[in-house]
């Protein structure tokens, strides 16, 4: 019977040990974020995961210049636009796109595809309904990739793209 009990509580221990390990593992080093924000009466949805810097030197080396670049991990990110805008002055319909770009030292592309949802490694060439240039600037060290609105009007936003100490900023205006 102690034999027993002792069989039983091992193999409860490997169980549990092994249910730990096993959860552990589905804990990403990107984790999920997403930001919400209205921009006159249209309501801006991006959802995307979180690299993080770690030290490391980002743009021009980890995240190569003038070569396609998803700004999230594991999958694109995905905007949902519920009204048509403009993005730096060029017209975007409502609906649901993957943000790309092609980082550069002294100007971005950046990129809105009809394609969702897809890997991150994935760019789905010749799926563009959008693309503007971007100027980036300097700004704090920020470790994980953050999209965010600093600024808010009655119908325009800035929205940008925030990871080590690059910001590129994007233009938003609501069409209605």
């Amino acid at each position: 019977m102690a034999r027993s009990a002792a069989h039983i509580a091992r193999t409860i221990a490997f169980v549990t040990l092994f249910a730990t390990t096993a959860s552990a593992q589905v804990i990403r080093p990107s984790q999920a974020g997403a930001v919400m924000q209205w921009v006159a009466n249209t309501k801006i949805e991006i959802s995307y995961h979180r690299p993080v810097a770690r030290g490391r030197e980002l743009f021009g080396k980890l995240v190569p210049f003038d070569k396609v670049w998803s700004p999230s991990a594991d999958s694109a990110a995905v905007v949902t636009i519920s009204t048509p805008i403009t993005v730096n002055g060029s017209a975007l319909a409502a609906g649901t796109y993957t943000i790309w770009t092609i980082p550069g030292a002294s100007e971005w592309t950046v990129m809105f595809s009809s394609v969702h949802p897809v890997h991150h490694m994935f760019y789905p060439e010749g799926k563009d309904v959008l693309r503007v240039k971007a100027i980036p600037r300097t700004g704090d060290q920020l470790e994980s990739l953050t999209f965010e609105f600093p600024m808010v009007d009655a119908d325009s936003a800035e929205m940008v793209l925030h990871w080590g100490r690059t910001v590129v900023p994007l233009k938003i205006r609501s069409m209605r």
